[in-house]
């Protein structure tokens, strides 16, 4: 069932099992007041299992521009469009944090980024290919992120 993600009260819901639940729901909540912030988008997020078309789409684009397969279990995801974007974010029990922007006009936009939650190591399947630069959030403490731009149509 969907629920929508609180960044003024911030809730490890749907995120308990990771060991960096904490850190995770304060990411979870970051994002969702940018897009409160930018868009006015009501983020809400829902159980893996109930998001498998969005995790797939997720999955499909990492191993094809990059051959990368995502070791951790998804625990939630979500997919929507705002502002002539679609978005998709997938988090996983490690910490890891999954997000594809893809601008929908010819030309738009498009990219994978990862955000490792405070506490986390750098997954094996990403360590050797991505730098992470670090930004501070006073939700989610440090956020470790990378990304790389979407060369394919997908």
């Amino acid at each position: 069932m969907p629920h929508v993600v609180d960044f003024r009260t911030v809730s490890t819901t749907g995120l308990e099992s990771s060991p960096v639940a904490d850190a995770l729901a304060g990411l979870r909540a970051n994002e969702a007041r940018y897009f409160k912030n930018k868009y006015d988008h009501v983020f809400t997020v829902e159980a893996a299992d109930d998001a498998a078309d969005t995790i797939a789409w997720v999955h499909r684009i990492l191993e094809t521009e990059r051959d990368i397969v995502v070791a951790s279990r998804p625990l939630e995801a979500c997919g929507f469009v705002t502002g002539g974007i679609r978005f998709a974010y997938v988090f996983y029990e490690s910490g890891l944090a999954i997000n594809v922007m893809y601008g929908l006009e010819d030309g738009g936009k498009r990219a994978v980024g990862f955000k490792l939650s405070e506490g986390m190591p750098v997954p094996d399947e990403l360590a050797s290919r991505f730098k992470f630069a670090t930004q501070r959030s006073t939700l989610a403490g440090t956020i470790r992120g990378s990304f790389f731009v979407i060369k394919g149509e997908h």
